[in-house]
């Protein structure tokens, strides 16, 4: 895979492009330098003030067998300073999970060029994942709008298998016998902004999924690609099927969410929702899980604090208290002969 390493970006600012051919992925580095004076002395003095530590795809272009004798360059001037300032620029516009994977990416080019160089960079505390998990009168009014559609065949591959957008776009025939289906290619789009077609994003992505009956009628006789959309395309279509039927928005990938609560609901292992998932570990499922303990916490607390207004509200009047009429609280006076 190959990267660029990106730091300070602006349009005030130039940029140079190092090749470093030992990389092991032959990644490429760009360090960005005033205009004003582009050498490498004042390159050591610049503020990274107006960009960000990113990894993007970058352009094929063989790698610089002269690149040695410049690279050790560019890498010494980097600071710590600089580093962490980029950080602090990028947590402000990206997530937390984002910011760790652009510093993960500067921490590994370090290792290789500056072993002994040790990074110490604050960085943005994780943020637990905002899970939604759509109920079962949504997915009904939900299957009734898409019924006979084009967002038919996604939603139920995505609600009751479940698959990714990708994985959907890129099912064909062949992967089908009978109602099993084969997911082993993923829709990504490169850095040309095309749409093609790769392998799973996991090694738990490559998975096989029985779908029931209700299911695999809507792709009998089907030959080719079984859904001729883009994971854009079904994002967008999606949105717009349920802001047009009055269903409250989530996204497509929430159905997975769903899929994965009411097998648990059910009592399957969390081994076998997981396989069928595509999930290489149990995060995602422990944030579905904990979404439902919450929702049905809500509803406890709402009967117990029912309860007890109600015992608040309740008039205790003493002198309509059939305990206090009947004597059960009235005071007795000692026996001072026992």
């Amino acid at each position: 895979c190959k990267r660029q390493l990106f730091i300070c970006r602006h349009s005030s600012y130039d940029h140079r492009l190092q090749s470093f051919p030992d990389f092991p992925d032959h990644s490429q580095a760009v360090i960005f330098i005033p205009k004003k004076d582009n050498t490498m002395a004042t390159a050591k003095n610049s503020r990274l003030e107006a960009g960000a530590v990113r990894s993007t795809a970058t352009q094929k272009k063989p790698c610089s067998r002269t690149a040695p004798s410049r690279k050790s360059g560019y890498i010494t001037l980097i600071t710590q300073e600089d580093i962490q300032k980029a950080i602090n620029i990028e947590a402000q516009s990206h997530s937390p999970k984002t910011v760790r994977n652009s510093h993960g990416l500067i921490s590994a080019v370090m290792r290789v060029y500056r072993p002994n160089f040790a990074l110490n960079t604050a960085l943005p505390k994780k943020v637990r994942p905002e899970i939604y998990v759509p109920s079962d009168a949504e997915i009904k009014q939900l299957l009734s709008s898409v019924a006979g559609t084009g967002m038919e065949l996604p939603v139920l591959l995505a609600a009751f298998g479940p698959m990714r957008r990708g994985e959907i776009c890129a099912l064909s025939s062949e992967d089908i016998s009978g109602n099993i289906v084969h997911v082993c290619k993923n829709m990504v789009i490169n850095g040309d902004r095309e749409w093609i077609i790769k392998t799973p994003k996991s090694y738990a992505g490559d998975r096989y999924i029985d779908y029931p009956d209700f299911v695999s009628d809507k792709w009998r006789g089907m030959k080719g690609r079984i859904v001729r959309l883009t994971p854009d395309s079904i994002t967008n279509r999606f949105n717009r099927l349920l802001k047009r039927n009055g269903i409250p928005h989530f996204r497509f990938h929430d159905l997975r969410h769903y899929s994965a609560s009411i097998q648990h609901a059910l009592g399957i292992p969390d081994s076998y929702i997981m396989q069928r998932g595509g999930w290489g570990n149990d995060g995602t499922l422990k944030a579905v899980y904990r979404h439902v303990l919450e929702e049905q916490a809500k509803q406890m607390d709402h009967m117990a604090n029912n309860y007890f207004s109600e015992l608040y509200n309740t008039k205790c009047n003493t002198s309509k208290n059939p305990l206090v009429f009947r004597g059960f609280f009235k005071r007795r006076r000692p026996d001072l002969n026992r």
